[in-house]
């Protein structure tokens, strides 16, 4: 029986619509590295992605997009947040409060969304950001079947335009 390896870029699928896969996060600061296993799964994008229909940098900009937007603390909580009090230090050249950290992520998001345009940005927010499946976002906005799709390839590649992706 061999031993098999993980290298970070190693998928190992599972049942239960589980596609597992380490991803390195790092704060703001890049000074905090954390090491997690994600389910890629649970993202409507990317089961997009995993059929062909989502470029590598359409993902990659809604990838940035999200961080953004999870930096920025617009992610709804469903507890209070327990991250330990900043300490006083003097930090590094390259590492912001937490509260700077927030407000920057949130200048991004917003610029982003703006690059996007005033249609295409509802699509942006509500599958990527909120994750909501491509069906359901549709239905909240009241258009067709299949309409939203198209939206959001559109907005994908305004953004990939916007982060200079292309």
């Amino acid at each position: 029986m061999k031993a098999h390896s993980t290298r970070e870029t190693d998928i190992a699928p599972e049942p239960m619509n589980r596609l597992l896969a380490p991803r390195t996060l790092s704060a703001a600061d890049a000074i905090d590295r954390q090491r997690v296993t994600v389910n890629l799964a649970e993202s409507p994008l990317a089961w997009l992605v995993r059929r062909g229909m989502v470029t590598a940098p359409q993902f990659a900009a809604s990838e940035r997009l999200r961080g953004d937007f999870m930096r920025a603390g617009q992610a709804p909580r469903v507890t209070m947040r327990w991250d330990p009090a900043p300490c006083g230090g003097s930090g590094g050249a390259g590492s912001m409060d937490p509260t700077t950290a927030q407000l920057s992520a949130r200048q991004r998001f917003d610029a982003a969304v703006a690059a996007a345009g005033p249609g295409l940005s509802d699509m942006l927010w509500r599958v990527i950001c909120m994750g909501e499946g491509l069906e359901t976002a549709e239905r909240a906005m009241k258009w067709p079947n299949r309409a939203g799709k198209l939206v959001l390839l559109l907005a994908l590649d305004r953004l990939v335009t916007h982060y200079r992706l292309d």
